[in-house]
């Protein structure tokens, strides 16, 4: 497949561009500054430096003749996103450039608190983590929730991924997966599994148009 990922230098996003590649695939990384995608250059890499997200026109040449998006986009903290939301503004365009350049498959990282709880999960997880989590990421899980919103109300087929905490640490391809809702129980999983159920997710229908739980 031909590949355009967004938010190529972030944790997820690299592993995004490095597992696609290991798999065969041509992979146009968007970047705002490239030297801090630290991916050794390949015949099947292109890196595209795109300065505003937000810029739809901008991004149409680095989504023409390609098969799918990843998005991997997300604020660095609270307070980024509470400032200059970062997620939602981006897909807004992204989705509006894919439907120009004829694109219409997206995967994308939400994360599983954005999601509704799991009756199955523990009162303590429900009446007391999660809500304490939601008000301390607020503005964060809001731009994200703006981003799912987005991306459901749009004519593209789509899979919005939510994983719990991201680890750096080597991924296991041994993740559990629920499509519809979130993973019970889910508290961690390491950004390579991300990575690799985002990939995994394009080629697979029984994802398409729903959210993905995914969760060590």
């Amino acid at each position: 497949m031909k590949l355009t990922v967004f938010g190529a230098t972030g944790g997820v996003g690299r592993e995004v561009v490095r597992q696609a590649l290991d798999a065969g695939h041509e992979v146009t990384a968007v970047v705002r500054d490239p030297a801090r995608l630290p991916v050794p250059a390949h015949e099947r890499l292109r890196v595209a430096v795109v300065p505003d997200l937000t810029d739809e026109s901008a991004l149409v040449p680095v989504l023409t003749g390609q098969s799918a998006v990843i998005s991997t986009l997300g604020s660095p903290s609270n307070k980024q996103a509470r400032l200059t939301p970062v997620t939602g503004p981006a897909v807004r365009a992204i989705v509006a450039a894919m439907a120009q350049a004829g694109v219409s498959r997206l995967a994308a990282v939400s994360a599983a608190p954005v999601g509704p709880d799991v009756p199955g999960d523990g009162v303590l997880a429900r009446k007391v983590f999660l809500p304490l989590l939601r008000r301390a990421l607020r503005d964060l899980y809001a731009d994200l929730a703006v981003m799912e919103a987005v991306i459901r109300s749009s004519d593209i087929r789509w899979t919005v991924v939510r994983p719990p905490r991201l680890l750096n640490r080597p991924g296991t391809g041994r993740y559990r997966r629920v499509i519809g809702a979130n993973v019970p129980g889910a508290r961690v999983i390491a950004r390579a599994d991300v990575a690799d159920a985002l990939l995994a997710c394009l080629t697979d229908p029984s994802t398409f148009d729903r959210p993905v739980g995914v969760a060590d």
